[in-house]
């Protein structure tokens, strides 16, 4: 990008950019905010989903619509509890509007980022699927030791 397409997509004019690039300028914040925004744009709106990768595998790029607006979802893979937070710092950094999040983290989170933050809630019929895994996994491993 030329310093006159950066002037016309910031709308500073082309000689103070021209000494800020020459270092005969320091810019003002607000110039450093214009042109970093133009730069690397922030992304549109999105709900940020911290969740294993198989989950996200999943609902990524999901669309959901918020106040006639599609949000899409985005999701950031974590498999402990400080990747979990990390991610959800991330996320807020990123500009995410709002978080989705095991409950277990749902009250961590909330007190470090400043967006709304949901849980994800597994169905019963979830629970129950699960519960029947354990319950073979439980019996072939009382037949293991039954052995000894």
């Amino acid at each position: 990008m030329t310093i006159r397409e950066l002037s016309s997509a910031t709308g500073i004019p082309p000689a103070t950019l021209y000494k800020i690039a020459s270092g005969e300028r320091d810019p003002r914040l607000s110039t450093v905010r214009r042109i970093v925004e133009t730069l690397e744009p922030k992304e549109e709106s999105f709900i940020a989903v911290v969740a294993a990768k198989f989950l996200l595998d999943e609902i990524e790029g999901s669309i959901v619509t918020i106040a006639g607006e599609d949000v899409r979802l985005k999701g950031y893979a974590a498999n402990s509890i400080d990747e979990c937070i990390m991610a959800a710092v991330e996320a807020r950094k990123e500009g995410a509007a709002g978080i989705i999040c095991a409950p277990v983290l749902a009250s961590i989170i909330e007190r470090i980022v400043d967006i709304p933050v949901a849980i994800l809630k597994p169905k019963p019929e979830t629970v129950i699927d699960a519960a029947t895994i354990i319950a073979r996994r439980i019996e072939g491993f009382s037949r293991g030791r039954s052995r000894l």
